[in-house]
């Protein structure tokens, strides 16, 4: 049986993408995404809980992440999570598990927050990037 890997997350970047130029001109953003869940505990009280979740967008639309994306913003990524491992300063093995996005909308800016022109014009109807497979992801 086929399993499925897909992530749906809509919150706010927790700061500006960190861009980076890799060997062979691969791009990658990487950058914080807060998604916000509400509750009421024993005492009736309402308790906000907020999750950092870690985005990683590749080539294409991690120029796109650079260009327009910026902290507070609110947003919709699609993706996939994925787990990796890499070694620290101190040689050390550490895991970070991260969503890697296919798909990026813009939906706005955190309310009272100035966002810019480009972008708050761009935010009045949601604007969608998309990361396009590459030949050796094509199922066929």
């Amino acid at each position: 049986m086929a399993s499925i890997n897909k992530v749906i997350l809509i919150g706010h970047l927790g700061k500006d993408p960190e861009v980076r130029h890799l060997e062979g001109g691969t791009t990658v953003a990487n950058f914080t995404m807060a998604t916000n869940e509400y509750y009421k505990d024993k005492q009736g009280t309402r308790v906000e809980r907020t999750e950092w979740h870690n985005i990683a967008a590749w080539r294409g639309l991690a120029e796109l992440a650079e260009k327009y994306l910026h902290k507070g913003q609110q947003v919709y990524v699609e993706g996939r999570i994925r787990t990796r491992q890499y070694q620290d300063k101190d040689n050390q093995t550490r895991y970070i598990t991260e969503i890697v996005a296919d798909e990026i909308s813009l939906l706005g800016s955190r309310p009272g927050t100035a966002a810019q022109p480009t972008v708050a014009a761009l935010a009045e109807e949601p604007v969608t990037f998309r990361q396009e497979p590459e030949l050796d992801q094509l199922p066929f």
